[in-house]
């Protein structure tokens, strides 16, 4: 087989890589992270059986993410680090290259595919992890000379030892892996990538997906990507095959890979039929309302008040289209809309509050990431009514969120302050609440 040509997608005046190569019946999205960059997939001669051997079963889809490789780089302060713009680049690769639906193997073990497979079921057929890590504590109070120094000791073979050890000895292997490292990703960005990826949890969404899942584990990896922590997520996820595997290599593609590529093609032609597109879907839901709409009525009168919620209305309706996301209903004097991705959703919040603010109109808003179910043009479950719940506290021009919002907007460059724990109506257990401050992005 030969190796495809290294080609770009731009999103938003950046640049995605990607590489298609292959030709099975099923397309397959392979996210490669941080382990190696795409132009020199085909220079290590395992992983380039690894690769051809995937070709054989799938059109492969192999792409640099934002901030490593090939592509433009990740700044976490604009948000160009959130779950969401991380979809929309894996989106914007797969509308290019023609894909309706694809499998994705994640060989990075980030579990990023999981919040493309539950906010867009209908364009993931299957998700295949190494391994599965919702968060990493570990890198939870390190400073910033602490991730400085592990980002550079990444990018030497030192890395290669602890991650791998039965095969670090090679001498191939190890020319071959300092470049990828040092050409996948310079120390301060790799220090960057550790930033977000130290506050981002994607437990919460684990229960949500829908779509077939397999996660393979090497019994002897003791690193970050452990046994018990990959299979207690994969408990979590429905129709979830946890495979365990001999080895202690971190990375699939090195070691013995022939049941890795015996588990993977296997589950890629069981999965060949597309998935039935779930109608309960993740999304961010948004409750606003107008703060005192009852006093302000009775100082202005019923003309005037008509006036000013037909420009509230007007004005809610374009800033939420302008963040991608759907008015659901107006509920009297509030809305309720849905979004894709978290911080979209709270930006647009802070948007709607600054945007009505110059009418002389204040409002609150909650927000709450969950699963939905879609009934014609309206949508209900558990996570509406958690999200008015959460508004309900809310102040003036305040915007409150569930810490499920709080764990996926990781890098999108909103800050949040606590607000405590708070029981909601008729919502079991306690659930802590935070207050949101959103800088203005772009809308997209």
């Amino acid at each position: 087989m030969q190796e495809g040509e290294v080609e770009f997608v731009v999103r938003d005046g950046q640049s995605i890589a990607y590489e298609v190569f292959g030709d099975g019946p099923v397309d397959l999205a392979v996210t490669t992270g941080s382990r190696f960059p795409i132009d020199l997939m085909w220079e290590l001669p395992q992983l380039a059986e690894f690769m051809e051997t995937l070709g054989s079963v799938a059109r492969v889809i192999a792409y640099d993410p934002r901030g490593y490789g090939a592509s433009d780089p990740m700044v976490t302060t604009d948000g160009s680090a959130g779950l969401e713009n991380a979809a929309a680049d894996l989106l914007a690769v797969l509308d290019e290259v023609r894909s309706d639906s694809a499998a994705m193997l994640d060989l990075a073990g980030t579990g990023g595919g999981v919040f493309i497979a539950v906010t867009y079921p209908e364009r993931v057929r299957s998700l295949i992890f190494n391994h599965l890590t919702p968060s990493i504590p570990m890198l939870r109070g390190f400073t910033d000379a602490q991730r400085m120094k592990m980002a550079r000791a990444l990018g030497t073979t030192r890395a290669l030892r602890s991650e791998n050890p039965r095969v670090a000895h090679d001498p191939v292997l190890q020319r071959w892996w300092g470049r990828a490292r040092r050409l996948g990703s310079s120390p301060a960005a790799t220090a960057r990538q550790m930033e977000y990826s130290a506050n981002l949890d994607i437990e919460p969404l684990l229960e949500h997906v829908r779509v077939p899942t397999l996660v393979l584990a090497r019994t002897g990896s003791r690193y970050i990507w452990d046994l018990e922590t990959s299979r207690a997520a994969a408990a979590r996820i429905p129709n979830c095959h946890f495979v365990e595997l001999p080895g202690s290599e971190v990375d699939l593609f090195l070691g013995d890979t022939a049941p890795v590529l015996a588990e993977i093609t296997a589950f890629l032609r069981e999965e060949a039929d597309a998935p039935t597109i779930d109608d309960r879907p993740v999304k961010t839901v948004m409750f606003t309302d107008i703060v005192a709409s009852t006093e302000r009525l009775a100082d202005v009168g019923d003309d005037v008040w008509k006036r000013m919620l037909d420009e509230h209305d007007g004005t809610v309706n374009r800033i939420v289209s302008a963040y991608r996301g759907r008015v659901i209903k107006t509920l009297g004097d509030g809305v309720l809309a849905t979004f894709d991705g978290p911080a979209r959703a709270v930006r647009c919040a802070a948007a709607i509050r600054d945007g009505v603010a110059v009418q002389g109109i204040a409002v609150r808003a909650g927000l709450h990431t969950g699963e939905i179910e879609v009934r014609g043009g309206d949508v209900t479950g558990l996570a509406v009514h958690i999200a008015s719940r959460v508004s309900a506290l809310a102040g003036p021009s305040e915007i409150l969120v569930s810490r499920t919002v709080v764990d996926l907007t990781s890098g999108s460059g909103i800050t949040y302050d606590p607000r405590g724990d708070h029981q909601l109506k008729g919502i079991p257990g306690t659930w802590p609440i935070f207050a949101a401050h959103a800088p203005a992005p772009p809308t997209g």
